[in-house]
């Protein structure tokens, strides 16, 4: 992590910090509001690194003094809550780490700023408790909550905290950054950016995974074969991301991209918008045998699934279900005579 200018994407959300660095109208309490990985983290430590900059930049120098505590992590006057509980951020944690704690001046800067990651955990009593500081904070307090659910949050806490929605990265820029950075080659750069969806967290993840192949072949290898595939089969593979350390919403991502390869495959019949190019005569036959009723429908089994397991179902009840619907969408009869979808078709 090496300051704004490091950070791909997000424009509007540096300018707006960086004008309020050089105005020196900071507020006491932001929410950075984004899916995991979307860069809620690199923007909180950069604004941090910003504001306790000794040259007094809109962008930290990463030389003096306080730049170099911060990269390691030892910047007395930033500060990051822990909670040991997994799911809950407790009122402990904030009467504890913050409450007890903000009174005292900065160690040796002008501002003391906690970063509380994660926020969308803090029960109602947390909230409450944290409410109060940021109802009157000191002077020199800055409040970060980063938030995959700023939803969660009481009325109040937003209504007193500059709030700041992280919005998809272009496919352009994080493409580009993987084969710069990264030296990613271009076909899997594609399958990486796609699967991504906006998310650059997402992308460098999977573009540095040495087992890139082993996921996509476990992914594509059941989709091809979904009508044969039994329910502890799925379970097996999908438990296998874990030790790639992929999410499972991240293995339905890859499922998703595969339908929308077939369904674009079937609209257009064109292979060039594709991102599984190398799995061009699979994706034609699937095509072929598949109506777009079945592969919209497959599609939203997908994200249906992943809503469940976002709201806690039963993770292999959750499975089941899916399964159960993508063999249903399988089999769903491919109309005769019927045109692509802006023509009249089924989708």
């Amino acid at each position: 992590m090496a300051g704004f200018s490091s950070i791909i994407g997000h424009e509007q959300i540096k300018k707006h910090l960086q004008n309020a660095i050089s105005k020196h109208n900071i507020s006491h309490a932001y929410i950075f509001h984004g899916p995991d990985k979307s860069g809620k983290m690199a923007l909180a430590k950069s604004f941090a690194m910003a504001l306790q900059c000794e040259r007094k930049r809109t962008d930290a120098c990463m030389e003096c003094h306080s730049c170099k505590q911060a990269l390691s992590g030892n910047q007395p006057d930033i500060i990051y809550l822990h909670h040991e509980k997994p799911n809950t951020v407790s009122v402990e944690d904030i009467r504890l780490q913050i409450n007890r704690d903000i009174g005292i001046k900065p160690y040796a800067s002008p501002y003391k700023i906690y970063i509380i990651d994660e926020a969308e955990k803090m029960n109602q009593q947390a909230q409450n408790a944290l409410l109060k500081t940021i109802e009157e904070p000191p002077q020199y307090a800055v409040l970060l909550l980063l938030t995959t659910n700023a939803d969660a949050f009481l009325p109040t806490i937003l209504s007193r905290c500059v709030r700041l929605n992280l919005k998809a990265v272009p496919d352009r820029k994080i493409r580009s950054h993987l084969m710069q950075q990264y030296e990613i080659p271009d076909d899997r750069a594609d399958i990486c950016t796609s699967f991504a969806q906006g998310n650059v967290g997402k992308a460098i993840q999977l573009a540095n995974s040495e087992n890139f192949n082993e996921i996509k072949n476990s992914a594509l290898s059941i989709l091809k074969e979904i009508k044969e595939i039994e329910l502890d089969e799925i379970v097996d593979a999908v438990k296998q991301m874990y030790t790639y350390k992929l999410d499972i919403n991240d293995y339905f991502d890859f499922m998703l991209v595969w339908y929308r390869d077939i369904l674009l495959y079937k609209a257009t019949s064109d292979a060039n918008g594709l991102v599984f190019q190398d799995e061009l005569q699979d994706i034609m036959r699937q095509a072929s045998k598949s109506s777009y009723e079945g592969i919209c429908g497959a599609l939203e089994a997908l994200e249906k699934a992943k809503r469940r397991l976002d709201a806690n179902v039963n993770f292999e009840f959750t499975l089941e279900l899916l399964l159960q619907a993508l063999k249903e969408n399988s089999n769903k009869p491919v109309a005769t005579g019927v045109g692509h979808p802006q023509n009249g078709g089924n989708i």
